[in-house]
């Protein structure tokens, strides 16, 4: 495990502990049966309080290890922090579940989540670029691995988005380059560009960010 996968788990593991902290007043039970934390986990996310349903899956998972509850609270888990866009936390819980459970036959599914997450996290293009080339990577992969997936349109529209925000970032900074007398600058951006699957013509500006709502 490199470096930074590891700096990244233990930052998730400091999110988890301070949220379980934060709800120990509230989550004061122990030795109950697995299906007893499995439901507490079920309602907390219904009501909203993820903060809690994190603490119970920590007592599911220190009580009840090997229960048959374990995968599908922790993809429950996966599911309600996407939703409420803690997707550093939706990540944790899809390398939960593969750590766990990943076997050949979900693998793809959760590649796909994972990817997904990666995608709806990035919210600034300046300041996500990194996430972009990453996610771009990722994209690339996922396709090449799984060929027939029925996930390939949706990761195919995330790709295309992923292409059309770094080419509007180059030209923005081109732009920028150039205004500021800048040209040889700007031509290292367009010409970034040049080998791009997308062109100029193929992309109108958005209004409110082009990652948009491929999930809506």
């Amino acid at each position: 495990m490199g470096f930074k996968m590891r700096t990244l788990l233990l930052t998730v593991a400091s999110l988890l502990f301070v949220g379980c902290a934060g709800s120990s007043e509230n989550v004061k039970e122990f030795n109950k049966p697995a299906v007893y934390w499995y439901k507490q986990i079920a309602k907390s996310i219904a009501s909203g309080s993820m903060d809690k349903a994190d603490a119970f899956y920590i007592s599911l998972k220190s009580e009840h290890m090997r229960s048959p509850q374990m995968p599908t609270a922790i993809m429950l888990l996966a599911h309600a922090h996407m939703n409420n866009e803690k997707y550093l936390l939706s990540n944790y819980y899809l390398d939960e579940y593969n750590k766990r459970y990943g076997e050949n036959q979900n693998r793809e599914y959760i590649e796909f989540m994972k990817l997904k997450a990666s995608f709806l996290g990035i919210k600034d293009v300046y300041k996500d670029q990194k996430l972009i080339m990453d996610s771009i990577e990722k994209s690339n992969t996922f396709s090449y691995r799984y060929p027939g997936s029925m996930y390939g349109p949706m990761v195919n529209t995330m790709l295309i988005r992923l292409h059309m925000s770094q080419y509007l970032l180059n030209e923005n900074i081109a732009a920028l380059y150039d205004r500021t007398g800048k040209p040889a600058a700007a031509k290292i951006y367009r010409d970034k560009n040049k080998g791009s699957l997308v062109r100029s013509s193929d992309i109108t500006a958005p209004k409110q960010g082009i990652i948009g709502k491929v999930f809506d």
